[in-house]
């Protein structure tokens, strides 16, 4: 039986849209990327040549009121997220949006309101890549209780992204464009998510280590308006106590990782070139790596979630609008603690 077809329009093809997205939409039956806007006209052309997409748009809003899409891929900048989700639903288009949701939870729960508004339509935001691969095998041993009683939780996501301070701004560091989100603070935290109670109290403190950054195509220095080093202390339900070290200024810095230290086990997560779980149980000398089956490694199977979602096959489980607004909470209360120097409790 033929399947209905579904088409799709583009608004932003950015690296991960190219890499992701677009590919994984061509894989899907009977879904065809009908049209594209990028930043620019030329962008545009280079997409739509690269890809064989037949319409090029020259604005967005154009996109989103097409009769000819039936569903919005936004790939942009997240200073177009809400604007663009939320005029999209309205043109009853089902939308799928880029992470990070939005600049902050104002705009949020503005992208939250729309989808509640339009039921009939399916909203998803990408979630974290990280956790894909391994997360079936972790939740399996928190579920199983290998952990014991879960005390501590620990984030790390050091590197030196922003360690060069001769590189051009990059729009992570600009406010106007990110908002206040920092680094990889908020995939990092929606990771944790799946994994652990929700926060409850928290204090942030952070800095811009390198302040100046040049933007070549306008010959000038810009001031980075993101910090580039962030420290969290936080206090989970149940009385889990956790520490996040954020930093893109770290030379040979630790990478990606979550720590869970429980009363009778341990689970270190790496994420890298490939997800490794290292466990230890109590009466164990040292921690060893656990074994991942065929048939419990997870996947990328953003697009055809929603694709499925569109036809009625599934629901979206990562991520609806309701959860990915959860870990914006999270983010905007770091931003209050950092600015006002204060612990923040949670929900705000």
């Amino acid at each position: 039986m033929a399947v209905e077809k579904i088409r799709i329009g583009i608004i932003g093809a950015g690296a991960n849209t190219r890499l992701r997205h677009i590919p994984g939409f061509r894989e899907l039956e009977n879904v065809e990327i009908v049209g594209v806007v990028n930043r620019t006209p030329q962008s545009t052309a280079r997409v739509a040549q690269d890809f064989e997409i037949p319409r090029q748009f020259s604005d967005w809003r154009q996109l989103v009121e097409s009769p000819d899409i039936d569903a919005v891929m936004i790939g942009a900048w997240p200073n177009l997220h809400a604007g663009a989700t939320v005029a999209a639903l309205e043109a009853g288009k089902h939308v799928l949006c880029e992470a990070r949701m939005a600049r902050n939870l104002g705009e949020a729960r503005q992208m939250l309101a729309a989808a509640k508004a339009h039921p009939e339509l399916i909203a998803q935001i990408v979630p974290s890549p990280f956790g894909l691969a391994c997360g079936p095998v972790v939740t399996q041993l928190i579920q199983s209780h290998y952990l014991g009683t879960l005390r501590e939780v620990i984030v790390i996501a050091a590197d030196d992204q922003f360690w060069d301070y001769s590189k051009p701004l990059h729009w992570r560091q600009d406010d106007k464009i990110s908002g206040k989100n920092v680094l990889s603070l908020g995939i990092m935290h929606e990771t944790l998510m799946r994994w652990v109670p929700p926060v409850q109290k928290l204090y942030a403190q952070g800095a811009i280590v390198e302040p100046l950054r040049p933007v070549p195509e306008e010959s000038r220095m810009a001031n980075c308006t993101i910090p580039d080093n962030l420290q969290i202390v936080a206090q989970f339900e149940n009385n889990i106590r956790g520490i996040y070290h954020m930093s893109g200024v770290s030379m040979f810095g630790p990478g990606k990782q979550i720590h869970l230290y429980g009363s009778r086990g341990t689970i270190r997560v790496y994420f890298g070139d490939r997800e490794k779980v290292m466990i230890g149980h109590s009466g164990e000398e040292a921690m060893h790596e656990a074994a991942i089956p065929d048939d419990m490694l997870g996947r990328w199977r953003v697009e055809e979630e929603f694709v499925n979602a569109i036809r009625g096959k599934e629901p979206v489980k990562l991520n609806d609008f309701a959860t990915a607004t959860k870990y914006m909470e999270f983010i905007e209360a770091v931003a209050v603690s950092r600015t006002e120097d204060r612990s923040v409790s949670l929900p705000l």
